[in-house]
């Protein structure tokens, strides 16, 4: 479990594939993800891996062909930028929202403008993902805990704050580009009783 509050920015440092496996080397030099042990979650641009291998500012996680369908992890290269966080403790802070590190599919960037100091990323998701997004509702991209400030249709709206621009990679957004999408734990919920009635 996580709260959308990336801690940093790691690089891929490599990648080997393992048939329709792959295993992603992360560096996280400067990146506070506090004591990790073989076997720690660890959510990479929102995605929750389980790091198998440490090193000195570096783990390695293995990803399954089913994360790499769902994610973009199937398409970082070495020396990619990705949102880095460690998995909450009991205790520690919930500054964004309940995050589960479980991506429900990979959206689209369609236009970045700015907006004083902050900048309006729109977004649009995957058929069928629409129904989960709802205004003021909180979303995670690439693992960062958002609020939804505007929905038509597949696209939503989301406001980031200089700040987040500057310690996650969504300041390096343009349209075209692919982000992992988490809808609300709760919206999953509410979908799912409704479908029953």
């Amino acid at each position: 479990m996580f709260s959308g509050i990336v801690k940093g920015v790691g690089l891929v440092v490599e990648r080997t594939d393992f048939g329709a496996d792959r295993r992603l080397v992360i560096g996280t030099a400067g990146v506070p993800l506090g004591a990790l042990e073989i076997g720690a979650s660890i959510a990479v641009n929102g995605a929750c891996l389980t790091a198998i291998e440490l090193g000195a500012d570096r783990f390695a996680a293995d990803v399954s062909a089913a994360t790499l369908a769902v994610t973009t992890l199937g398409r970082l290269e070495a020396g990619a930028r990705v949102n880095l966080e460690p998995s909450l403790k009991l205790g520690d802070p919930l500054d964004g929202h309940l995050v589960l590190g479980h991506v429900d599919g990979v959206g689209r960037v369609t236009a970045v403008r700015s907006d004083g100091r902050s900048r309006v990323i729109e977004i649009e998701v995957p058929p069928g993902l629409e129904r989960y997004v709802a205004r003021k509702g909180s979303i995670a991209v690439d693992g960062v805990s958002l609020t939804v400030n505007a929905v038509d249709g597949r696209r939503f709206e989301v406001n980031v704050v200089p700040h987040t621009a500057a310690v996650t990679i969504i300041g390096e957004y343009a349209p075209g580009t692919a982000v992992n999408i988490e809808a609300d734990l709760l919206a999953r919920y509410v979908a799912r009783l409704q479908e029953g009635r």
